[in-house]
Order: structure tokens, then sequence, then C-alpha cells
């Protein structure tokens, strides 16, 4: 029972996970202008993303526009786009793996050791898509960083983090920890010894008397 509690909170720990990895794919604030320095002009907020960039107004109305052409885009954000959608894609798939493994559900009763093991494949796969996400949003957050200390950035176009790339490492994180959580929740093989042969007792010998 333990490792069945184990086992759920770890699959509900990776789905919430693997769908905060698809909202910060989806959205357009990665990374946000800053408005540190003199001449700032902070009528409007230009937020960038993996898909588009996007212009926020004082009044509140954004204009997005996606970007025209892969081949312009920077290495980083192919590199960063690539490894998004595989943590999304492998996250698919271990949520399958991982629902097939579980203890409440009824597939594969007939065998508990490869039940057990399609949930602990689940989880690596899980690891796997965490890692994923968490190289390609630390990435992204050191050219952000890189780009912002760069004496020669002009100023009115540094970037900051944005809400996208913490809502990311947040989901890589839970990600993580639910492959992890599942792939511990295997029990441990009790060792087991063979069963001490039973010799049967001879019968005792009529003894006869000699005179």
């Amino acid at each position: 029972m333990a490792s069945g509690g184990l086992q759920l909170l770890g699959f509900v720990l990776a789905f919430i996970g693997w769908i905060g990895i698809i909202i910060s794919a989806a959205l357009p604030q990665w990374k946000m202008s800053s408005y540190a320095g003199d001449n700032i002009v902070t009528a409007q907020a230009i937020y960038e993303g993996l898909w588009m960039s996007c212009v926020m107004q004082s009044t509140g109305q954004m204009q997005c526009k996606v970007y025209d052409s892969l081949l312009k885009l920077e290495g980083t954000l192919q590199a960063t786009r690539a490894l998004m959608v595989a943590g999304i894609l492998l996250g698919l798939i271990g949520i399958f793996v991982a629902v097939t493994g579980m203890k409440c559900m009824k597939c594969m009763e007939d065998d508990e050791v490869k039940k057990m093991r399609m949930a602990v494949f689940g989880g690596v796969i899980f690891l796997v898509a965490g890692f994923a996400v968490l190289v390609a949003t630390s990435w992204y957050g050191h050219r952000v960083a890189r780009d912002f200390y760069n004496p020669f950035t002009p100023v009115n176009t540094r970037f900051e983090f944005g809400q996208a790339l913490f809502i990311g490492w947040a989901a890589a994180s839970l990600t993580i920890l639910g492959g992890a959580f599942l792939c511990c929740s295997c029990p441990r093989r009790e060792t087991s010894y063979p069963p001490t042969r039973a010799y049967p007792k001879s019968a005792p010998s009529a003894g006869k008397d000699y005179v």
C-alpha cells in the first residue's frame, strides 16, 4: 500500500509538471524588457517567447507576431524549441507507460513484475523529459543573463527573465520529482531462502531378540 501511494503521488506530480511544461512552451513571456536604467520608456512592454514576440501597451492591449522564418532564428532558440518539444512528447509517452504500470489500473494484472517495471520505466521517461526541459530553460536563462550583463548591450534592448521561464523551471522540477517517486515505488525484493527439504523419517526397524 505504501508503494502504491508513492506511485500515485509521483504520477500526479509528473502529470502536473507536464502540464506546466506545455504552458511554459506556449507562453510568450520567456523574456521581458528590462526597466533598469534612467532613459527607459515604460509606455510599452516587450515580451519574447519561443514562437512569437509581443508588445503590450500601457492600455493593456497586447499585439503579438509569430516569428516569420525558422532559418532566421538563433541557434539557441532553435535548440530550446527542440528540447521543449522533446520534453512534451516524452512526457506524453511517460504518461501512457506509467498509467499501464499503476497498481490502481487493471492492465497487466497477471504479471505483477512486468507491471512494476512499466511504472519504473514511465518514471525514467519522466526523468528524461524533466531534465530536457531543465536544460532548455537554464540554457535560455543563461543567455538572457549574459546579454543583460554584457556592457556592449544597449540599455533599451536589455531583457529580464519572464514568467514562462519560472514556470518552466517549476514544471521541470515537478516532473523530475514525480519521475523519481515512480522509480522508487518499486518494492524491494525480499531475500527468499530455498525451502528446507523434508527428509522421510526412517521407520524403526523391528528388533529381534537373540537367545
